[in-house]
């Protein structure tokens, strides 16, 4: 028998609704649980999205990872506002972007209070002590799940693997994407259409190109004078101030201390070094996207409407960015020259997550310990296939065992 008309009319609006809500359950958990950065954000989301739930398949996931990293804005909270939109239209990206960024956001800011009421952070290094390898072994087991896609083909193999150590030798992600997809797609252009040693001399002057090209990056120094009230910035220059950055900021969170230290601590004199330090403390053991950062500096610099504004501020941007890019991505996939730039920008972003990878298991796993918990995580990721949440929180829970018992120090 057949559903009569109203029920047949209101059947894609329930099922709309219904992928609103499995949106909003899956980002939801990620944005609480997801610590370390934007590299264990991706990880956290290409499983639940691609391996469990399969609502898209490791080739559309491994585009978007791509085309968000040239885009402005966080890329993690960018990947998850796409995923909504392609899962569950204009409510999915809603509700994909603010599962992922309000925990963040309200955890950063009751920290501040907390940081202006006591001069200090609450004492979580614990609990960190055991996420950060169980981190690396995500960011890892997401690099090898998503190899699949570029393991087709040797030559986008050599552009991932010629970026991650680009960015290893050099430092500088976002020149090392955009030399990846762009001369990439020319080098897959080329080697696919000139035969072979005409494509193999095409292969040594892409190459040559791309190390003229590169340039080393510096690092952040700072030291301080602990201030901690709060200075009741006027809401339009923080919300101004932070929305700027959302509109321009490239790669990774981290990319974000160069800008904060320049504007806040330099150039307005609203912060000190030390507070600045402290904040990049919160966005490090806080879930959710580093950005969330701008949540703790808001509350510092005018209470919660501060934290509100520089929240929006740095934020917005992706939502309206993503917006506008989302219904392009098909159109982008089937054009021949996008298409090329989309496998090569997509390997190469697979290369940088190995080396961002690399370089927290540097940090990481400096001890036995440490050792013994990331084998732990990779052997029930990987073969028992747990959820990267339950590895997370199992991390924390080790480290603060471990720490109790005296083996680890803080």
């Amino acid at each position: 028998m057949e559903n009569p008309p109203a029920a047949q009319a209101m059947s894609p609006a329930r099922t709309r609704l219904l992928r609103t809500l499995d949106v909003i359950v899956v980002f939801l958990r990620i944005g609480v649980t997801g610590f370390g950065g934007p590299a264990t954000l991706i990880a956290m989301t290409q499983d639940e999205v691609v391996q469990r739930r399969k609502w898209l398949t490791r080739e559309h996931f491994v585009d978007i990872v791509g085309i968000t990293n040239l885009i402005p804005g966080p890329n993690a909270t960018e990947i998850a506002i796409m995923v909504g939109y392609l899962y569950a239209g204009w409510l999915g990206l809603l509700a994909a972007g603010g599962s992922v960024v309000l925990p963040a956001a309200i955890i950063s800011s009751a920290l501040g209070w907390m940081y202006v009421e006591w001069g200090t952070l609450p004492a979580v290094a614990p609990l960190f002590l055991g996420i950060k390898p169980v981190v690396t072994t995500i960011v890892l087991a997401a690099v090898w799940r998503l190899s699949g896609t570029v393991t087709r083909d040797w030559r986008l193999v050599a552009i991932g693997l010629a970026t991650a150590l680009a960015a290893l030798a050099y430092g500088n992600e976002i020149a090392a994407l955009l030399l990846g997809g762009v001369l990439g797609a020319v080098w897959l252009h080329l080697s696919r259409t000139l035969p072979g040693i005409k494509g193999r001399a095409a292969a040594i002057l892409v190459g040559l190109a791309a190390s003229g090209w590169l340039s080393a990056k510096t690092a952040l120094a700072a030291a301080a004078l602990l201030v901690n009230q709060i200075r009741h910035v006027p809401l339009w220059d923080i919300g101004f101030f932070f929305l700027k950055i959302g509109s321009v900021l490239y790669g990774s969170g981290y990319v974000l201390i160069a800008f904060l230290e320049g504007g806040l601590v330099r150039d307005l004199g609203w912060l000190t070094s030390q507070q600045l330090l402290d904040a990049i403390a919160v966005g490090q053991f806080t879930p959710g996207p580093l950005l969330s950062t701008a949540s703790f500096i808001g509350y510092l610099l005018g209470g919660v409407p501060g934290a509100a504004v520089a929240t929006a501020g740095v934020f917005g941007p992706s939502f309206v960015i993503v917006a506008l890019l989302a219904p392009w991505l098909p159109r982008l996939r089937r054009a021949r020259w996008a298409g090329l730039f989309l496998d090569a920008v997509g390997a190469a972003s697979i290369g940088l997550m190995a080396a961002v990878g690399l370089r927290l298991g540097q940090q990481a796993l400096t001890d036995i310990p440490a050792w013994l918990i990331a084998l732990a995580a990779a052997w029930a990721g990987l073969r028992l296939k747990v959820n990267f949440t339950w590895l997370v929180l199992g991390g924390a829970i080790a480290g603060w065992l471990l720490w109790a018992v005296g083996v680890w120090q803080v």
